[in-house]
């Protein structure tokens, strides 16, 4: 898009597994403008006002009390994504209201959190598309967010690496449990593990070119347009 263009951009997708986007509950602002977006800052050092993840729907429930409000729980290789969709999100709602779990699924959406009464921060997602996908699509999201996480934390400690220094006065939390999980996951990729429909699921895993087909359409609503 040209620089000249006033219409406004959208963030980046930020990859980023389970395990780490759970530990992400420092949120900040870059400005002071009410309007202004809200980031998640990922424990390796990035912020993420949008998220991009692959993983299995496990479940979806409606938990709604006056209106539909639909949560979903999604597994990835190191952990839980729970995202949840309402009235103000009504294609993300009708996919969960019509999926049947289990399936393997990619979200894009944005994080939020918020404080339990023992003052615990939840992390979660809420969903702008949420899009029914197989198992080439999953296995290449694994690979390719395993490794954006590697490069982050080799990156961790390099000198003007604003969103790492945050992250090391926000949390007290070792970047290299991330290496470690994302290294875990590439080794479940090889040896065929992690697999959760492997056993009675009905997902197709023999992708081919539409496979990349869709993940690269995928990628398209995640990347910055």
């Amino acid at each position: 898009m040209s620089e000249s263009q006033s219409t406004p951009t959208r963030e980046v997708a930020r990859r980023a597994f389970a395990s780490e986007f759970n530990d992400a509950g420092y949120t900040f602002k870059e400005s002071d403008d009410d309007r202004a977006p809200v980031y998640a800052l990922l424990p390796t050092g990035e912020s993420a006002n949008r998220v991009f993840f692959v993983g299995t729907l496990t479940e979806t429930e409606d938990v709604g009390e006056d209106s539909e409000y639909w949560r979903g729980r999604i597994v990835d290789p190191t952990g839980t994504f729970f995202t949840y969709a309402g009235q103000y999100q009504p294609e993300a709602a009708s996919e969960l209201r019509e999926l049947e779990a289990p399936s393997y699924v990619a979200v894009v959406g944005k994080p939020r959190t918020y404080e339990t009464d023992d003052g615990t921060i939840r992390v979660s997602v809420r969903p702008e598309s949420i899009t029914e996908v197989d198992a080439a699509v999953r296995d290449r999201w694994v690979a390719e967010t395993a490794e954006r996480t590697l490069e982050r934390v080799a990156a961790f400690d390099d000198e003007g690496n604003e969103y790492a220094r945050m992250a090391r006065e926000e949390y007290d939390l070792d970047p290299e449990t991330y290496r470690a999980a994302a290294l875990s996951a590439l080794e479940g990729l090889a040896d065929g593990d992690g697999d959760e429909l492997a056993d009675g699921g009905s997902v197709d895993s023999d992708a081919g070119s539409d496979a990349d087909d869709d993940t690269d359409r995928i990628d398209g609503e995640a990347a910055e347009i």
